[in-house]
C-alpha cells in the first residue's frame, strides 16, 4: 500500500498545497518544506497534462505523494494521470452517484473497474514491474478523491457515499458557496453548515473527508475536528502573500 493511503487508513491528518505553477522545483520545495502531499492542479492551474510526468518525477525525488486534479471526470484523463505515476487522482464536480461510479471505475483495473491495462507506462516502471504485481497492487495503492462542490452533489451525497472505492470525499468551499448564491463567502453559516453535514455523512461510512482552506489557522481548526486531507491555498497564492509582506515591510520602514 502507498504511504499516502496507509496514512489515510490509519486516520492520520495530512496537509498539502495546490500547485498551479508548471515548475518541478516548486514540487521539490513543497516536499522539502515538510508538506504531506501536493495537488498538481490540471483544472485551474497552468499545468497541462503533458507536464504532469515531470512534476511527478520531482515529487518522487522530494519523497512527497503527488495527487493530480484532472479538469473533469473524463476516464481518459484519469487513466492518463495514473499511468504517469500519480499517487492518486482528484476528480471535480461530482454531482451524482453515476459521476462517482464513473470516476472510480476509471481509476481501477478489473475486476473493480475499467482502467486500461498497460504496464509499459511510468506507473509500471516501463514494464520492469512484474505484470501480476503491478495489476494486482495498483488498485490498492491508488487513491481516489472525489470533489462535491454543488447542490446536486450535496443532495446526492448519501447515494455517492455508497460507491465503493472512494478514499476521500473532498469539499470545495468556494464552489459550494457559489452554488448557495453567496460566491466567495466561505465562512458564511450556510457554507459551514453544509461542510459540517458532509463531514458527518462521510464519517458514518468511514470515508475520509477533505477540505480546502486558504488560511493555515483554519487548516488547524478543521484538522482538529477530524478532517484528514487538508488542502491549503496554492503555490502562487502563498508566493504572492510572502512577497507582499516583504514589499510592504520594506516600504513602511
Amino acid at each position: 500500500m502507498s504511504l499516502f493511503k496507509e496514512k489515510l487508513k490509519k486516520g492520520e491528518k495530512m496537509f498539502g498545497p495546490f500547485l498551479n505553477m508548471n515548475y518541478p522545483a516548486v514540487v521539490e520545495i513543497a516536499g522539502l518544506a515538510g508538506f504531506d502531499f501536493v495537488i498538481l492542479d490540471n483544472e485551474h492551474g497552468e499545468i497541462p497534462l503533458e507536464s504532469v510526468g515531470d512534476l511527478i518525477r520531482a515529487a518522487k525525488v522530494a519523497d512527497i505523494p503527488a495527487i493530480v486534479r484532472v479538469y473533469e471526470g473524463n476516464p481518459e484523463l484519469i487513466d492518463k494521470a495514473l499511468d504517469l505515476g500519480a499517487d492518486g487522482v482528484q476528480v471535480p464536480n461530482i454531482g451524482s452517484k453515476a459521476d462517482a461510479e464513473r470516476a472510480v471505475q476509471a481509476a481501477k483495473f478489473a475486476p473493480m473497474g475499467s482502467r486500461g491495462c498497460n504496464r509499459f507506462v511510468r506507473a509500471g516502471k516501463y514494464g520492469s514491474i512484474d505484470k501480476n504485481q503491478f495489476f494486482g497492487k495498483a488498485n490498492e495503492e491508488t487513491a481516489v478523491i472525489l470533489q462535491v462542490e454543488g447542490q446536486d452533489g450535496v443532495a446526492a451525497l448519501s447515494d455517492i457515499l455508497t460507491v465503493k472505492g472512494i478514499d476521500v470525499l473532498f469539499v470545495g468551499p468556494y464552489d459550494l458557496s457559489a452554488s448557495l448564491g453567496i460566491p466567495g463567502q466561505v465562512d458564511h453559516p450556510k457554507v459551514i453548515e453544509q461542510m459540517e453535514q458532509i463531514m458527518k455523512e462521510a464519517e458514518k461510512v468511514g470515508v475520509a473527508i477533505g477540505f480546502f482552506v486558504d488560511d493555515v489557522r483554519k487548516a488547524v481548526e478543521w484538522r482538529n475536528r477530524g478532517v484528514q486531507y487538508v488542502s491549503f491555498s496554492s503555490d502562487v497564492g502563498e508566493l504572492y502573500t510572502r512577497f507582499k509582506e516583504c514589499a510592504d515591510y520594506f516600504k513602511s520602514k
